[in-house]
């Protein structure tokens, strides 16, 4: 006589289905993981040669403005460079990276047929979501940590190991801005969050990973754009990016965090509720993907 539990067959554990290392082998091997890593490491060498290559014709006058500024101090240190870099891609190359890796996900199985396969194995819906989005979230977090690292590396080589600029505070000493730097990316980070929450929901409700990554990339365009018409008052104060420049806190003496805390409750929260509306949507629908 066969032995069975109310759990299903002998031996049969939820949490032994879909091991972590091996969705994170499995995104490795994906072309959109190696060219959305490649690229960010690319990024910063990309900018370097941009310099190298700057003539100065356009020195004449005050023409740059701010990003004339920013690009000066870019090339004043390591730390500037880097932070250059950060605050170059932080507006849309990462987000786009940050809405790939958590946008295409699920709807890529959707779209490939293989989902309802991997749902019979058979794989707990939780599990899978939970699985693909810690996977997502890990690759990134890489993403940010290999742009960061790579720029560090590659400005520190060209132009040395000098204090951290800033437009509108003294210079910050090498130590102390190595930490005020690793802050901003880590911020850039937590306001990712929303990103991957808007674009991980989008994932679970189409079969087109494109549709995904497009819809979470355009929503924040939308709410940036909107974040500008200071007609809407106090309205801004709910949108997702109306934070995301409040990492410029960290460069002033002392730093302002008090829109770094509130950025990072509403990224926080923002992405909660985007994941908790997702995980409510999978494990109720249909799935025939």
């Amino acid at each position: 006589m066969s032995v069975e539990t109310s759990a299903g067959a002998v031996g049969y554990r939820p949490s032994r289905t879909l091991p972590i290392w091996a969705e994170v082998r499995r995104q490795a091997s994906r072309r959109r993981t190696q060219l959305g890593l490649g690229f960010m490491a690319v990024l910063p060498l990309i900018v370097l040669v941009a310099f190298e290559f700057d003539s100065g014709g356009g020195d004449d006058g005050n023409g740059g403005g701010a990003f004339g500024s920013l690009v000066d101090l870019a090339t004043s240190g390591g730390l500037n460079f880097a932070l250059f870099c950060l605050a170059v891609s932080a507006g849309f190359l990462l987000v786009v990276v940050v809405a790939l890796f958590c946008g295409d996900t699920v709807a890529s199985e959707a779209s490939w047929g293989s989902l309802r396969y991997l749902l019979a194995v058979p794989v707990p819906r939780a599990r899978l979501l939970a699985v693909k989005l810690i996977v997502a979230l890990a690759y990134s977090a890489a993403a940010l940590v290999v742009l960061t690292g790579v720029g560090l590396l590659a400005g520190t080589l060209r132009y040395g190991w000098h204090p951290l600029g800033s437009t509108v505070a003294a210079e910050i000493a090498p130590g102390p801005g190595l930490l005020r730097l690793l802050g901003i990316a880590a911020y850039l980070g937590v306001t990712m969050l929303i990103v991957a929450g808007l674009a991980f929901l989008l994932g679970t409700l189409t079969d087109a990973p494109l549709g995904a990554v497009g819809g979470a990339v355009m929503i924040w365009i939308l709410s940036s754009i909107l974040d500008q018409i200071t007609a809407l008052g106090n309205l801004r104060y709910l949108l997702p990016t109306h934070f995301s420049d409040a990492w410029q806190g960290l460069l002033s003496t002392p730093a302002q965090v008090d829109d770094l805390v509130k950025g990072a409750i509403s990224a926080v929260a923002y992405a909660t509720l985007c994941w908790g509306i997702a995980f409510w949507r999978f494990t109720r629908k249909d799935v025939t993907s």
